[in-house]
């Protein structure tokens, strides 16, 4: 492909005049734009998809922590109704998990 344009260039310019070996250096640019603009995108979106900046896709708030809380307590009763853990190791993850998770804000009472 590139013998065909390298062919064409010095056929439309056969004194030298125009473009000569600047010729690839058009495709290589536009080349380079494209993958700066997709890196650049690709880097953002990682960004907003751990929740970085102003809360983006992954918000991790008190509210997100706490469906998090509920997820981890459901799959803890799921593996003591399996027999996988015991009643004392159930208990006592149970209330490690709720001493680390804040709970969510109270409306004020009217």
């Amino acid at each position: 492909m590139f013998t065909s344009l390298a062919v064409a260039a010095a056929a439309v310019h056969p004194f030298g005049h125009g473009f000569g070996f600047l010729f690839f250096l058009i495709p290589l640019f536009w080349i380079l734009v494209i993958v700066l603009i997709v890196s650049l995108v690709a880097r953002r979106r990682r960004h907003w998809g751990h929740g970085y900046g102003h809360g983006g896709w992954g918000n991790y708030g008190p509210w997100a922590q706490a469906q998090a809380a509920r997820s981890a307590e459901s799959t803890l009763a799921e593996r003591f109704a399996q027999g996988d853990i015991d009643e004392k190791e159930y208990r006592a993850r149970l209330e490690v998990l709720r001493a680390s998770v804040p709970q969510p804000p109270m409306p004020p009472a009217k």
